[in-house]
């Protein structure tokens, strides 16, 4: 006699069940480690989830927990031992992770990168955006020396001047205080002669820096092996 499968119980597929582009991993290889989400990253660290549960809900569920990386930052490695889903191996592995990003935003200024011309932009983010198979626009808020203090990913898609919010392009150096910023984005196309609409774009976030008092250091567009500055070109600037 068979039994019918209760149909209060949900089935959740785990992460090699899901679609490839949909994984951590391979996101984060095919797009650069700046397009995933916090819960994903920490899925990537974590590698597997727990039964009926798969690794990035368990990465969720401890952001939640903890209010967010801060809090599993200050959490005891003993507490986090005791959670589900983790035990020693993992929890140690995670605290490891946190610690070292812990440590990278406390680096020295003489040990942080500092911008000192357009090269400096692109041998920073050749390597992840140079290849990409979709549009990134990324930010880098410099502090008054020039150094490099925060890197964010903004868009992914169609960068042009319809799409972009000049709000959200400045709210990482706003919230740093940071005194400039350099803004970067790839073409797939691997030919980085810029367009009309990303002369606009470059155009309007200056105009929008004027009035912030946050200088647009530069706009750099990145294609496979070589660039183009919009600053040095003199074009939206």
């Amino acid at each position: 006699m068979s039994v019918a499968a209760d149909p209060r119980v949900e089935y959740r597929c785990t992460v090699r069940e899901m679609p490839a582009e949909e994984r951590p991993r391979e996101r984060l290889v095919r797009y650069g480690a700046g397009t995933l989400q916090t819960s994903e990253l920490l899925a990537i660290i974590l590698r597997v989830g727990t039964p009926g549960e798969n690794v990035v809900e368990l990465a969720t569920r401890l952001l939640r927990m903890y209010g967010g990386l801060g809090g599993l930052l200050r959490a005891e490695i003993t507490e986090l031992c005791e959670v589900r889903g983790l035990g020693p191996a993992k929890a140690t592995e995670l605290k490891a992770a946190l610690e070292v990003g812990r440590r990278l935003s406390t680096l020295a200024p003489e040990e942080q990168l500092r911008i000192t011309g357009p090269e400096d932009i692109f041998n920073l983010l050749s390597i992840e955006m140079g290849y990409l198979a979709r549009e990134q626009l990324r930010v880098l808020c410099l502090d008054t020396k020039n150094h490099v203090v925060h890197q964010e990913m903004m868009y992914q898609g169609t960068v042009n001047s319809s799409v972009v919010r000049v709000a959200e392009v400045f709210r990482p150096a706003i919230a740093r205080t940071c005194p400039a910023l350099v803004v970067a984005h790839n073409h797939p196309s691997g030919d980085p002669t810029p367009s009309p609409e990303d002369i606009r774009t470059t155009e309007q976030l200056r105009k929008a820096g004027e009035l912030l008092d946050i200088e647009l250091l530069d706009h750099l567009i990145i294609g496979q092996g070589r660039f183009v500055s919009l600053k040095r070109l003199g074009l939206g600037f």
